[in-house]
């Protein structure tokens, strides 16, 4: 004896509804995010956008690349203050298929950095296409990077310790163009994302301390953040 039509169509209705109840869920899940990070804007005196496909571009590496990065959603972009100065951020997350992986946190510095290094946790599994070279472990973290003998230059004791405190919830950071990037769990709340954006400034400041003139060249990224945004301080 077969199975009643009728129970394949109570199944089949119960999984509409909890697929219904999923995607409501995801949204609200989604428009909390976006309320939190707008607030945290307009705290700081930061510029907010809900979407920018073009911002993740100007990266390839790290968390980019490994996720397949096809938009910046919920993005910040403002300035903050280190040890050498200040310096022009961008705090936003990463879109891909419909779904948040990460959040990726980004301070620029005064210039390119002659070798893209990555510095991924070993608990992660890393693997990607067009993969860097493994250059072996540094502290907590391994390190990637198809220039070892560049690459061996930038990874000092102090770089070491500074990106192991980046926290066990940091699957990755890394030195791209003239930035220096890492991504967190996509729940991150400000609280989380501002001791993460010191721990950045700070390695910032160990591999591009403020011994030169300030470049303000233009860079890719920064299309339609006002120039303005450099000059506001944070408000307390």
């Amino acid at each position: 004896m077969g199975i009643p039509a009728w129970i394949w169509f109570v199944v089949a209705a119960v999984a509409l509804v909890a697929g219904l109840g999923l995607l409501a869920a995801d949204r609200a899940k989604e428009g909390s995010r976006n309320r939190e990070r707008m607030r945290w804007a307009e705290l700081r005196g930061w510029q907010f956008v809900e979407e920018d496909d073009r911002l993740p571009r100007q990266w390839s590496g790290g968390a980019i690349g490994y996720f397949g990065a096809q938009a910046a959603v919920n993005v910040v972009a403002g300035s903050t203050f280190t040890s050498d100065g200040r310096r022009p951020v961008f705090i936003f997350d990463i879109e891909t298929e419909g779904q948040i992986p990460a959040v990726v946190i980004a301070v620029r510095c005064n210039r390119v950095h002659e070798v893209p290094l990555e510095m991924w946790l070993s608990s992660v599994p890393f693997q990607r296409q067009d993969m860097p070279e493994m250059l072996g472990p540094i502290g907590q973290r391994y390190a990637f990077a198809d220039d070892s003998e560049g690459a061996r230059k930038v990874i000092t004791q102090e770089l070491v310790d500074a990106a192991d405190s980046l926290g066990g919830d940091v699957g990755v950071a890394w030195l791209e163009n003239e930035w220096v990037l890492a991504s967190v769990a996509p729940n991150a709340g400000p609280s989380r994302l501002e001791r993460l954006l010191r721990d950045l400034g700070e390695i910032a400041d160990i591999v591009d301390p403020f011994d030169e003139e300030y470049n303000n060249t233009p860079t890719p990224g920064r299309h339609w953040q006002a120039e303005a945004a450099d000059d506001v301080e944070p408000k307390s």
